[in-house]
C-alpha cells in the first residue's frame, strides 16, 4: 500500500514545473487541468500531461480534471485515462450523483481501453457548502473512492469566510470530512493546501492540526512544503518505539489472560493497542514506498 502523506500540485501547461515536480519528494504528484490552467489552454494541455505521465517516475501520478458541471470534464477524462495514470482528482464534488456518474464514466473508459475496471483511483475534493452537507452521502456512494480531500480555498469563498492563519473557521468542515470518511469505511481524508507559500511555520501548525483531527495527509502547492508535510504525517521514532512496546506488552499480557495493562504510566487496553498497530502500519507503508 502506498503512502498518502503528500500530494504536490503542478500546473499542467507549465513544462518546466511539470518536468521537476516528480523529483520533489512528494508521495504523489497532481498535474492540474483545473484552476492552474487558463480556459484557452485546457484542451491542448491534456496531451502534455499524458506525455509527462508516460515518463519514468518514483511517485504516484494523478491529474485534477475540471469540475463535473464544466464543459471540460468529459473531455479531460477521455484524454487522460490510460495505463500511465494512477488516479484522478475530482474537484467541486457536491453530490452522490456526481461521484457515481464520474465513477461510471471512468469505468467505461477503463473497459474500453483494456484496463482493470476500478484500477484508477478517484479522489473527490469536497470544497463547497453543498459538498460538506453531502459528504456522508458521497463517501457512502458505493464507488471506487477510497479517500476524499478537503479544499478550503473554494470552501471559504463559497461560505464567505475569512481564511485565517489559525484556521479555526475550518474546524467544522474538517471534522465532518473525517466523520463522513470513517462512517463510510473509507481511509482518512486528505487536508487542504496551504496558500501562504513562504510561511512554513504556520504550514507546520496547519498540518499538525489536520493530523490531530484525523487526516492522513495534505495537498501542497509549493515544493518546500512537501518535506514539512511528510515529516508531520510520518510517525516519529519515539512514536514508533512506543507503539512497538505497546503491541509487544499487550500480546504478552493476553497470553497471560489479561486485556488491560499499564505501561509507562499509561492505561493500555484494546483501543490503545489498535491505535499503536495503526501507527506501525502507517510507518510500514511509508518505508515500503521508499
Amino acid at each position: 500500500m502506498p503512502a498518502f502523506r503528500s500530494f504536490l500540485f503542478a500546473p499542467g501547461n507549465h513544462a518546466r514545473k511539470v518536468e521537476k515536480v516528480f523529483g520533489c519528494g512528494a508521495d504523489h504528484v497532481i498535474l492540474d487541468l483545473e484552476d492552474a490552467v487558463a480556459k484557452a489552454e485546457k484542451v491542448a494541455t491534456r496531451a502534455l500531461l499524458v506525455e509527462a505521465l508516460k515518463k519514468p517516475r518514483r511517485c504516484g501520478g494523478y491529474v485534477r480534471v475540471n469540475a463535473y458541471k464544466t464543459e471540460f470534464c468529459y473531455g479531460d477524462a477521455a484524454a487522460i485515462v490510460g495505463p500511465w495514470l494512477d488516479g484522478i482528482i475530482f474537484p467541486m464534488c457536491e453530490s452522490r450523483e456526481q461521484i457515481v456518474a464520474f465513477d461510471w464514466l471512468i469505468g467505461g473508459l477503463e473497459r474500453e481501453r483494456g484496463l482493470p475496471v476500478g484500477g484508477i483511483d478517484i479522489i473527490p475534493i469536497i470544497e463547497t457548502a453543498k459538498g460538506i452537507a453531502a459528504a456522508r452521502e458521497i463517501a457512502a456512494a458505493g464507488t471506487r473512492v477510497k479517500r476524499m480531500a478537503f479544499g478550503a480555498g473554494d470552501y471559504t469563498l463559497d461560505m464567505n469566510m475569512e481564511w485565517t492563519l489559525g484556521e479555526s473557521e475550518l474546524e467544522h468542515a474538517r471534522a465532518e470530512m473525517v466523520v463522513a470518511s470513517r462512517a463510510a469505511g473509507l481511509e482518512a481524508p486528505l487536508d487542504t493546501v496551504w496558500v501562504h507559500i513562504k510561511d512554513l511555520d504556520n504550514l507546520a501548525k496547519s498540518a499538525k492540526r489536520a493530523k490531530q483531527l484525523g487526516f492522513q495527509g495534505k495537498t501542497c502547492i509549493y515544493p518546500p512544503q512537501v518535506e514539512i508535510v511528510n515529516r508531520t504525517f510520518t510517525p516519529t521514532a519515539e512514536e514508533a518505539a512506543f507503539a512497538r512496546r505497546v503491541v509487544a506488552a499487550f500480546e504478552k499480557a493476553e497470553r497471560e489472560g489479561s486485556s488491560s495493562i499499564q505501561l509507562d504510566g499509561y492505561f493500555i487496553d484494546y483501543p490503545i493497542v489498535y491505535k499503536a498497530q495503526k501507527t506501525l502500519d502507517a510507518l510500514g507503508a511509508i518505508e515500503a514506498a521508499g
